[in-house]
């Protein structure tokens, strides 16, 4: 071998471990990023808003609006910033306004912009992940309806085969409509058209009528903040196989 080939296999190896192929750690560093498709079949018009967790995860801009039976696709940023990506989705809904002034939602208000949060959400229904590539058993994902049920939410993984027992990359959530269960005390109705909007739980750390009436319709969805240390319980999965995942509001 003359030196000039010689140089080039050397380059080649070098080339070889920068692009990951020499450990875990590389590995991890290339994987394929995440796909979350939200699916709008409820009746009204959306957008969607997106908070995260205070350990460095990318704030999500861009976010689609969605007439009824329209869906759109974003990419999770896995592989950038903190390398992980941990937060919430919801659907956001009665909104008005210009974006960047006078932009506002009726339910999960979160800032004066279309297409992104600025500020915490309101209480809504939220779609919950932990997108964590050095997570052997990531992604984690849940329905929470512990601060209040807006839309109904479920949760499909794509790229793999349902489970047969409900376990491993199960659906998680329900379709049905929570709103007709929620206790009078805790109905907010929509003050144009008298119409049942937002249902808000009294007290997230705890059981109450509230969390009750909604459990016993959709025991797959947290209904309050402790309900996975309830022996039994089916509110957290986790799916090491699939591709993305598709967010519904019904």
């Amino acid at each position: 071998m003359n030196i000039r080939s010689a140089l080039a296999a050397v380059l080649l190896a070098f080339t070889c471990v920068l692009a990951g192929t020499a450990g875990p750690g590389a590995h991890a560093a290339v994987a394929a990023e995440h796909t979350v498709t939200f699916v709008n079949k409820s009746a009204q018009r959306v957008w969607i808003g997106s908070t995260v967790n205070a350990d460095g995860s990318a704030v999500l801009t861009g976010l689609p609006a969605l007439d009824s039976g329209r869906s759109a696709t974003i990419t999770i940023p896995e592989n950038s910033g903190a390398g992980h990506w941990r937060g919430k989705f919801f659907a956001r809904t009665g909104c008005g306004g210009n974006s960047g002034s006078t932009f506002h939602c009726k339910v999960a208000d979160c800032g004066p912009y279309a297409d992104r949060c600025s500020t915490a959400e309101q209480p809504a229904s939220l779609a919950e992940f932990n997108f964590d590539p050095r997570d052997s058993l990531a992604p984690w994902y849940n329905v929470s309806y512990v601060n209040a049920v807006s839309l109904p939410v479920t949760i499909t993984p794509v790229g793999v085969a349902p489970p047969p027992d409900g376990g491993e990359c199960a659906e998680m959530g329900c379709s049905n409509q929570l709103l007709p269960y929620c206790p009078p005390e805790n109905l907010t109705k929509d003050p144009a058209t008298g119409a049942p909007m937002l249902c808000v739980n009294p007290n997230r750390d705890a059981q109450t009528n509230y969390s009750r009436a909604i459990n016993a319709q959709c025991p797959k969805a947290y209904a309050w903040s402790k309900q996975d240390t309830v022996p039994g319980n089916q509110v957290m999965r986790q799916c090491r196989a699939c591709s993305g995942f598709t967010v519904t509001f019904h």
